[in-house]
This record gives C-alpha cells, sequence and structure tokens, in this order.
C-alpha cells in the first residue's frame, strides 16, 4: 500500500478543502516569513551605516529626522549650522574625528553629498576606476549610481536643487566624475560625494571658491570664511562614549546647535517599528492556527465520509496504524506545501516591496535564502499540521468494521 500515493489522491479528490488548507497556511506563512526577512536586512543596513557614528551635529528639530537625513539620507535636513561651531567642536579633547556634510542637491535623484574625503574613508570605500577628488567641482559616485545613471570616470552633470528630479538644475557649474565606489552594501552606493567646497560654489556662483580641504586644515587663515559658511550636519565619534553622552548633553543645552545620538534614536525607531512587527506577526499566527483548524475540519469530515472505505480497507487487512498515518501524511502534504508556497509567496513580496524601496529611497532588499527563523517557522508549520491530522485520525481506531459494512 502506497500511502503517499493514497493521500495524494484523496487531497487531489477535495481540491476546494485541500486549496482553502494551503492558502490559509500560505498567507500565515508568507506574513511571518516577510516580516522576518525585512526585520532582517533593515537591522543590517540600519546597523552597517551608523557603525563609528557616535553623535550627530545639526540644526534643531528632530533628532531622529536628523539622523534619518545626515546618517541614511531618508528624509529632509533639519537645517543648517555653522562651520565655526563644527570646529570649534573639533578642538575637543572629548571628540574623535569628526565628519563634516553638506547636503540639498541631487543628480536624477540620487543625493550629492559635501564632504572631506574622510568620509568615503569611514565606509571603507574602494575604488572601481579612477581617485578620490582633490579639488572643488570633482566627484566620486557610489556603485549603485554609477550602474543605474551609467556614470564613469570623465563625465560631467549639472545638479538639481534639492532631493527629486524638478528641483532646479545649476548649469553654471558643472560637476566632474573622478572616481567610481566598489559597492560597499552601506549608503555610500548610492551617493555622489564631492567636497564641501563644491557645494558652496554651486549655490554661491561665484567664480573662486577655497577648497573646503583646505579650509578645514588651516581653520585660522580662513577664519572669515568659516564663519560665514554653513554645514548641514556633522558625524562625530568619541574617544570615550561615557563622556560623549554628557559632551552631547551641553550641546543640547548650552547651545544654538542639536546633537543627537544614533543609538537611542533609532532604538526609539525599532521599538515603534516592533509594534506594528508585533502585530502583523500576531496575525499570521491567528492565521495559521485557523488554518490548523481548516485542516482539522477537512480530514474530520474526509474521515466520516471515508468511514466505508476504511472500514473495506481495515477488513482487507490493513493495519489502523497504518490508517492512522494515511491521515497524518494528508496533513503533512497540506502543511508542506503551505510552507513551500507561503515561502515563494514572502520572495515575491521582498521583491516587489525592494522594486518600491528602490525607487523612492534607493535601497535595497536582497533576496536570501531560508533563515535560521524560517526553518523554526518550518517545524511550527509541520506541528500545526500534524496536530490539526492527528485528532481526527484518532477517529479511526473507533471505527466498527462489521457495523460500517453492513450500513452501507
Amino acid at each position: 500500500m502506497n500511502l503517499l500515493k493514497i493521500s495524494w489522491k484523496n487531497l487531489v479528490d477535495k481540491p476546494l478543502n485541500s486549496f482553502l488548507s494551503v492558502l490559509l497556511l500560505s498567507l500565515g506563512v508568507a506574513i511571518i516569513s516577510l516580516l522576518v526577512l525585512v526585520g532582517k536586512q533593515l537591522e543590517e543596513k540600519f546597523t552597517r551605516n551608523v557603525k563609528g557614528i557616535d553623535m550627530v551635529l545639526g540644526a534643531k528639530g528632530s533628532p531622529l529626522q536628523l539622523i534619518l537625513s545626515s546618517v541614511y539620507q531618508l528624509d529632509a535636513p533639519t537645517g543648517n549650522i555653522s562651520l565655526e561651531e563644527v570646529n570649534r567642536l573639533r578642538r575637543n579633547p572629548l571628540v574623535k574625528s569628526i565628519i563634516p556634510l553638506s547636503i540639498g542637491d541631487n543628480y536624477e535623484g540620487y543625493r550629492i553629498i559635501g564632504s572631506t574625503p574622510q568620509y568615503l574613508e569611514h565606509f571603507e570605500a574602494s575604488f572601481q576606476s579612477g581617485k578620490a577628488f582633490s579639488q572643488d567641482m570633482e566627484v566620486v559616485v557610489g556603485s549603485k549610481v554609477a550602474r543605474n545613471k551609467g556614470l564613469k570616470v570623465g563625465d560631467t552633470f549639472a545638479s538639481q536643487h534639492g532631493f527629486d528630479h524638478e528641483g532646479e538644475q545649476h548649469k553654471e557649474q558643472l560637476f566632474k566624475v573622478v572616481g567610481v565606489l566598489n559597492a560597499t552594501n552601506s549608503v555610500l552606493d548610492q551617493l555622489i560625494v564631492t567636497p564641501l567646497g563644491s557645494v558652496w560654489a554651486v549655490h554661491e556662483h561665484k567664480g573662486e571658491q577655497h577648497s573646503a580641504v583646505e579650509m578645514l586644515n588651516s581653520e585660522e587663515e580662513h577664519h572669515e570664511e568659516e564663519e560665514s559658511k554653513e554645514v548641514t550636519a556633522a558625524l562625530v565619534k568619541f574617544r570615550n562614549p561615557v563622556m560623549g553622552m554628557m559632551l552631547a548633553r551641553n550641546i543640547n543645552q548650552n547651545t544654538t546647535i542639536q546633537a543627537a545620538l544614533p543609538a537611542i534614536e533609532i532604538n526609539r525607531l525599532f521599538e515603534l517599528l516592533g509594534f506594528g512587527i508585533e502585530t502583523l506577526q500576531l496575525v499570521a499566527v491567528v492565521i495559521i492556527v485557523v488554518s490548523g483548524i481548516s485542516v482539522f475540519v477537512s480530514l474530520y469530515n474526509s474521515l466520516k465520509e471515508r468511514r466505508y472505505e476504511m472500514a473495506l480497507m481495515l477488513s482487507m487487512g490493513a493495519s489502523r496504524l497504518k490508517l492512522f498515518f494515511l491521515l497524518l501524511l494528508e496533513g503533512l502534504l497540506l502543511s508542506v506545501m503551505g510552507f513551500v508556497s507561503g515561502i515563494v509567496l514572502s520572495r515575491i513580496g521582498l521583491w516587489a516591496l525592494s522594486q518600491n524601496v528602490s525607487e523612492n529611497f534607493h535601497y535595497d532588499f536582497q533576496l536570501v535564502s531560508l533563515l535560521k527563523e524560517e526553518y523554526w517557522l518550518l517545524l511550527g508549520t509541520l506541528a500545526i499540521g500534524l496536530l490539526a491530522a492527528a485528532l481526527p485520525s484518532i477517529g479511526i481506531y473507533k471505527i466498527n468494521i462489521s457495523k460500517t459494512l453492513a450500513e452501507e
């Protein structure tokens, strides 16, 4: 007796019931799997991009907005701050390094970031071709920008004001690509990086501009110019994180600029997201439990309808244990089909989500193999299917062979 073949034919014989059970299982598995995939990749990207950044300086406003705009390039900046204030803080003994950023322009949707070569070093960037910028109006482009926009060393382009395609073009000043970066799996992949002086030159439309790198290295020589210069934000690394938190508190209380701590703000963001994710996971678990009930009802009704068939098989020598395993196998098949189709749905959902996120924020989600959490999900799905099948299967031991055959 081929139990697998018989179980499959029994499921095919009840296509509507089988489809409903598999559909419910698929939806529950797909939701949980998709949430796990998105959560893992968000955590990885957020952790990768914030690594080595203890504090972010910016204009007064929302600290979370400051973090999202300066570290992850996902929001509009809170405003500008004086370069002089940034350089004053650079001399503080608690500060190990400061990377200034000027944000405000884009090229066909990809942000142009004014900074120093230290910004590239922070992400451990390496060059696919070309070299780092050495003077104003030179740019280094991330791997995704180069790939999607076809930029290569030697190309020139005009920037647009703001963060979308509709901004005013700065045609008076053209940027020149001098380097293309290898992929870093960080926010750098989707950015165009240039010296701070390039950003000032584009917006001031002056013919002669001092190099931002020189200005930062020779603060006394360019003190007058520094007073009038502004940057959007600054990424700070502390020598001592504990003492650094005291410095952040002092900045917020006694200065006109804002100090935001990425670790605190991102944890707060994940707490907010976590509530929504946990709610969706709970919904998914309820769907899986309902699907288990559906499997139970389906097999229970099937057993009632097939009592004569079961009694006949028993009279022909089949053991009750074998018939018990027959129904268990049907529940197992439904669980496996539900899990496999749920995983396929989750990958389709991740791909669709990745397309949307890539179009709007230039971030990518990678299609990955089964995660450890999904193996646990498989065990849980199989357990629910087997439990749902085991309960009606017990009825096999209650079949009276002679009475059942006589009734038919």
